[in-house]
């Protein structure tokens, strides 16, 4: 049996980020059945970080691109400007009825279950899927935020005006709700499969422990017993590469930082005044 993780082995970057190239052309070559179309929306340029233009310019592949910016739009445009077989489109793909990804692509002559469907655009992704009803792409890659941990079930909020991520767990859950395994996973992105082409990958387990191999950017939290608060991991925000302070985390005053049974009686005072505060402002919040 091969090893879980055997599809990280063919990682190469021609235009994209973290292997990804290298990854789809196996997964398409393991699946064999294809009819030579991929779709990518948040395509900047068509080149930088790009899932699809190798496909394009290496493997004769007819693509649907779509960009929101207008600037990214106009380099997507004429970069593409000979190709007779791309369509440029300058949208932005929503979750709603008038704009989810069903209805640009109905405009166009891509079949319903064309071969690969990229999904990056920082924010909404889990929704814009999820919306996703007429059109059953072979492969699916999307980004998911690579700060939250394997357990963690995190769906941001649908609102295109704000870019949190969702976490690896709930598109494991997304998928599997949509007809598609896990195969692969790089820093980043995840890939998944139509769960009838699956078998053909000879992955044991897909399990988040057996194929994410990569947890550098999460962070933990956690507090000992004297109720001082320890990060360890990443500590980074990779977004914006600001680093997380250990003394901006604490949630206990420097003199209350002890264990509890050896409060002297001050102490204990001042924890029965500290712990009536900090109750009234989790109440606050609820």
């Amino acid at each position: 049996m091969a090893k879980n993780t055997w599809l990280l082995d063919f990682k190469n970057d021609v235009y994209s980020q973290t292997g990804e190239d290298g990854i789809i052309q196996e997964i398409l070559k393991v699946i064999g059945e294809t009819d030579k179309w991929c779709v990518e929306f948040g395509a900047w340029d068509g080149s930088k970080f790009s899932n699809t233009r190798n496909l394009i310019e290496n493997m004769g592949y007819s693509a649907v691109l779509i960009e929101a910016d207008r600037a990214r739009y106009k380099a997507l445009e004429r970069n593409f400007a000979d190709n007779k077989n791309v369509i440029a489109i300058n949208k932005t793909v929503g979750f709603g009825a008038d704009d989810n990804l069903d209805k640009v692509l109905g405009l166009t002559p891509i079949t319903a279950q064309f071969d690969f469907l990229s999904i990056d655009i920082d924010g909404n992704d889990y929704h814009v899927w999820n919306a996703i009803k007429c059109y059953e792409p072979k492969v699916v890659c999307v980004e998911f935020n690579p700060t939250i941990p394997n357990e963690v079930q995190f769906v941001q909020k649908a609102d295109p005006h704000i870019n949190q991520g969702t976490s690896i767990a709930s598109f494991v859950m997304l998928a599997k709700e949509k007809g598609y395994e896990l195969a692969s996973i790089t820093l980043y992105n995840a890939f998944f499969v139509k769960k009838e082409y699956f078998p053909l990958f000879q992955i044991e387990d897909n399990s988040l422990p057996a194929l994410r191999t990569s947890l550098a950017s999460v962070t933990y939290i956690f507090s000992g017993y004297d109720g001082k608060v320890f990060l360890h991991g990443s500590c980074n925000i990779p977004s914006h590469d600001v680093y997380y302070r250990e003394n901006k985390v604490q949630q206990l005053p420097k003199i209350l930082r002890k264990y509890a049974e050896n409060y002297g009686p001050f102490e204990k005072i001042l924890y029965k005044i500290f712990r009536f505060w900090n109750l009234r402002e989790q109440n606050k919040k609820k």
